[in-house]
């Protein structure tokens, strides 16, 4: 069943849109009958068992993980009526609960990271595979959940199978209907957007509408046009954001509602209104831990930037993150 609910790096991006969700969803439970699907994430773990220096280590079982992505596309979301669409995963983050420890970390993936994505052939089923950037993954389906599922299904093959629990996917619309509905967001724009948009000039800007997707969707013809400064220009707009928002929010729920009315049809997720508010209960207390993302070196080809993960701090970063010693 459709679910139509329906960019210091780019996790802060992620850490703000699970604040707005919290904000968000608590108040539209009423909705679910009408809006949300109440199936829930059932797979099981499909990691096996791995030997690192003599000790074997297990995938956790104490954890739950949600899939949160940034589409590069306008316009609400709609089915592509194919078995491929337009719409490239600009952002994807993985907020990681750790029921031991009552924390939770943020996993932020470059875009441009090289990964052997599942290719969708005539009737949607997969074809093979192809080695490409991981934005490119969303590109593969409707855009609707099928989309969803080929980016989580790339995000796990590489993560060494690992369970993902649930996906969040917005539109870019959204970015601009959330940044007007808290009355504008300020940054400090430290590089020259001049040839993209002359209206975000250097210094203090309070950024309205188009301004704010320009903000944290362009890289290229700004400063050294990589990803990673893009994420850093992401984590400023997020923090002016927070700030905003806890500015608007009141005990009403008025604002929630009107802001869900406006930002439902850019968002595309397998998450019921009655999980969220199970998430909501089981982990609204714990503490943030860390923010990480993986290690690797950018690589300039003829066409576009590659993200060339270091295998090794990869690893290291799954046994850390996704698995324990027996």
């Amino acid at each position: 069943m459709r679910n139509k609910l329906n960019a210091r790096n780019i996790t802060y991006f992620s850490v703000i849109l699970i604040l707005v969700l919290v904000m968000l969803f608590s108040g539209l439970q009423i909705l679910e009958s009408t809006i949300f699907s109440p199936e829930q994430g059932t797979e099981e773990h499909i990691s096996k068992m791995i030997t690192r220096n003599g000790i074997d280590y297990y995938p956790r079982q104490d954890i739950t993980v949600i899939m949160f992505l940034g589409i590069d596309q306008y316009g609400p979301v709609t089915d592509s009526g194919s078995y491929n669409n337009t719409g490239a995963a600009d952002m994807v983050t993985l907020m990681v609960f750790d029921e031991q420890s009552e924390t939770y970390s943020v996993l932020g993936l470059n875009r441009d990271t090289m990964v052997d994505m599942p290719v969708l052939g005539i009737g949607g089923k997969v074809a093979g595979t192809q080695n490409a950037q991981l934005a490119l993954s969303h590109t593969q389906g409707s855009g609707l959940e099928d989309s969803c599922e080929n980016v989580k299904k790339t995000v796990s093959n590489l993560l060494y199978g690992l369970n993902i629990d649930y996906y969040f996917s917005m539109n870019m619309d959204a970015i601009s209907i959330l940044n007007d509905a808290v009355d504008g967001v300020t940054v400090q724009v430290t590089d020259d957007f001049t040839s993209v948009d002359p209206t975000i000039t250097m210094g203090e800007v309070t950024l309205r509408g188009q301004q704010a997707i320009n903000y944290v969707r362009t890289r290229k013809e700004v400063g050294d046009q990589l990803n990673i400064s893009r994420m850093k220009r992401q984590e400023s707009y997020m923090k002016g954001f927070l700030s905003a928002l806890f500015g608007k929010m009141d005990d009403s729920g008025a604002f929630a509602v009107s802001t869900y009315e406006a930002v439902s049809p850019y968002i595309v997720t397998d998450i019921s209104t009655t999980t969220f508010s199970s998430i909501l209960q089981r982990y609204s207390k714990y503490e943030f831990s860390e923010i990480i993302s993986p290690k690797g070196e950018n690589v300039l080809t003829e066409e576009f930037y590659e993200f060339h993960l270091d295998e090794g701090k990869l690893d290291e970063l799954i046994l850390q993150l996704f698995y324990a010693p027996k």
